[in-house]
């Protein structure tokens, strides 16, 4: 089985939604047999590629709140983080994360893909480390396992793993994804959303059992998609 989940390092429910799909994963009898492959999504391909801007500073201007409605809203979405151990500032500096989607497919080439989503996801959400400076990029690939002279080799190459990163942001628009995190089981299944790991559970036994409809799709859980990112009790 192969679940190929889309997301994006600025989106705090594909970080969420990660621990939650990993937990239903753990509690899924076959999940020896499941293949995890992370796909390329930009929520915000316009962002400033270098310096960024504040996280509640954008939030206020996206949603037309003030800087402190702004940070109420991270707050309710810092109490979910928890609830799945996962540490979560509001700090952090809003940017583009091409770059990071290219390295991620570098990622993929050297067998660390998770493992450097899962520290960009820590170094921005966790320790709102400054991911559009070269140098903390870099730092941080090399930390996942990646080669120094290889990561300086794709930043210093906007070409490099470009069309890759494209490539998989228009079949995620052919699977009629509108926002991220966004799960597809064998082609099959589609769960979007942050969802329970109980909902990912059953979806995985459900694919296992070759019982999903093509393209079905379970439920809709807290995603980020052009709109902004579903926040609880708003």
């Amino acid at each position: 089985m192969r679940v190929e989940i889309w997301s994006d390092i600025a989106c705090p429910w594909c970080y969420i939604g990660k621990a939650r799909f990993e937990a239903g994963l753990a509690a899924f009898a076959h999940r020896e047999v499941v293949e995890v492959v992370h796909r390329s999504f930009e929520l915000d391909p316009n962002a400033p590629a270098a310096d960024g801007v504040p996280v509640l500073d954008m939030l206020a201007a996206k949603y037309g709140v003030t800087r402190e409605q702004a940070a109420a809203m991270e707050a309710r979405v810092a109490e979910a983080a928890a609830g799945e151990g996962l540490d979560y500032r509001s700090d952090r500096i809003h940017g583009n994360t091409f770059d990071l989607h290219r390295l991620l497919h570098l990622g993929k080439a050297y067998g660390v893909q998770d493992a450097l989503l899962d520290a960009f996801y820590r170094g921005n959400f966790a320790e709102a480390r400054a991911l559009g400076d070269p140098a903390v990029r870099s730092e941080i690939a090399v930390g996942a396992g990646l080669p120094a002279d290889e990561v300086a080799r794709v930043l210093a190459d906007p070409g490099a793993y470009a069309q890759e990163v494209r490539a998989e942001e228009r079949a995620a628009a052919e699977l009629g994804a509108t926002g991220v995190p966004f799960f597809v089981i064998d082609r099959r299944y589609g769960i979007s959303g942050g969802q329970p790991a109980e909902v990912f559970r059953q979806a995985l036994e459900r694919a296992y059992a070759d019982g999903a409809e093509p393209l079905s799709t379970a439920g809709e859980g807290e995603v980020c998609g052009d709109d902004g990112c579903a926040v609880p009790g708003t």
